[in-house]
């Protein structure tokens, strides 16, 4: 969709319509939505618009004294008192907004209890927030959002990252293990990459989970200055209803933006701790940005690099992710990385008899831990390596 007069018109009526119903419930603002889509022509244009909106920017929530189904019994059980008389009703909600008043230490009015008896219902809630973008960044979503739907068919997709500097690599391989994608990768940083990834129909069972995060992968790939794309789908003819593979390509130069921020300092909160009590006196400096670990069919991104006063390094790898395919896969990289100098940081909660690991494969010393990593138990590590390499 082009960024021109009418749409960017439509996009800013949709945002200050949600901004006006702010504090109002779903079912209003819906209401409100038709009588705007009216006898448009462009209707799929702005529902699309409309759902971003609800969906990525608006926060419904029920709003009521009590839990909708707690205040339901409690005004059922007040009603069965008397006989049915709508005479009664407004008594009743008198009574019980007093008995609630007094329990909760606030005020219930009964036009409270009225509107929290459904707030349950998706209609009644109620759209207590709404951080609207501005009207091009929502046209920017939309059109994303377009492509997205396409990697829902695919059965494979390959993306070739030319040549381009090292950080945008790590921060595409990051998002990579942030959606747990089953990617093959080959390559190195000096050649550039090439990323093949299954896609939710190459599954023995499609994955509507899985589809999304292969649709998410997108605006992480934005972040990379040169690339392509090759997708395969799997699409079902209209006529015969059989299916048919079609290909689908993609450019860097297509005009997409992304939504995505170009990168957190850390992938977990795990890592944030242990770098915040890293000791600023220590020998050894804590560094986040490491290199890539090229291995068979794919790349690891150690998580820290340990760089001691005299230039010996380490690299230090945090095992937390307890998904057996995982683990597996994890632990497969370390054996394959070689000689690189790896410490591994494993939690002590994660079940690796189930994941089929076996620690006397491992040929990298390990740091166990439980909830957080200490950095003391790192260097008491890093003080044995070294004094096994110094002993004569």
């Amino acid at each position: 969709m082009a960024l021109d007069g009418p749409y960017l018109a439509l996009a800013a009526d949709l945002i200050e319509c949600f901004r006006q119903h702010q504090g109002k419930s779903q079912g209003e603002l819906n209401r409100h939505l038709q009588e705007l889509e009216g006898e448009n022509t462009d209707y799929r244009i702005q529902r699309g618009l409309a759902h971003i909106l609800r969906s990525s920017f608006a926060h419904f929530d029920i709003v009521s004294p009590l839990e909708p189904s707690q205040l339901r019994q409690r005004v059922f059980t007040l009603a069965a008192t008397t006989v049915p008389n709508p005479t009664q009703a407004q008594h009743h909600l008198a009574i019980l907004a007093q008995q609630l008043s007094q329990e909760l230490e606030r005020e219930v009015t009964p036009a409270d209890i009225r509107q929290g008896l459904y707030a349950d219902l998706q209609e009644n809630r109620i759209l207590v927030e709404c951080e609207a973008p501005t009207a091009a960044a929502l046209l920017h979503r939309y059109n994303l959002s377009q492509v997205q739907g396409i990697f829902y068919k695919a059965s494979q997709v390959v993306l070739n990252l030319h040549r381009n500097d090292p950080g945008e690599y790590k921060l595409m391989f990051r998002y990579l293990k942030l959606f747990r994608l089953m990617a093959y990768i080959e390559g190195d940083a000096d050649h550039g990459f090439t990323i093949t990834i299954d896609g939710p129909t190459s599954l023995f069972k499609p994955s509507t989970r899985y589809g999304l995060d292969m649709a998410k992968v997108l605006p992480a790939l934005l972040h990379v200055s040169r690339w392509s794309l090759m997708a395969t789908l799997q699409l079902r003819d209209r006529y015969s209803g059989n299916l048919r593979q079609h290909h689908y390509t993609l450019k860097s130069d297509c005009g997409l933006v992304s939504h995505y921020p170009p990168g957190k300092p850390y992938d977990s909160l795990l890592e944030q701790s242990f770098a915040k009590r890293w000791p600023a006196q220590s020998e050894w400096r804590l560094e986040r940005e490491v290199d890539l670990i090229p291995i068979p069919g794919s790349v690891m991104i150690p998580d820290f690099r340990l760089v001691h006063q005299d230039g010996r390094e380490f690299l230090l790898e945090i095992v937390g992710y307890w998904r057996p395919d995982y683990l597996r896969k994890k632990f497969a990289q370390v054996r394959q990385a070689g000689q690189v100098p790896l410490i591994l940081a494993v939690s002590e909660r994660l079940n690796l008899d189930k994941a089929g690991v076996r620690l006397q494969d491992i040929p990298v010393p390990i740091v166990w831990f439980k909830e957080k990593l200490q950095p003391k138990a790192v260097l008491q590590v890093l003080q044995g390596i070294c004094d096994r390499t110094n002993s004569p």
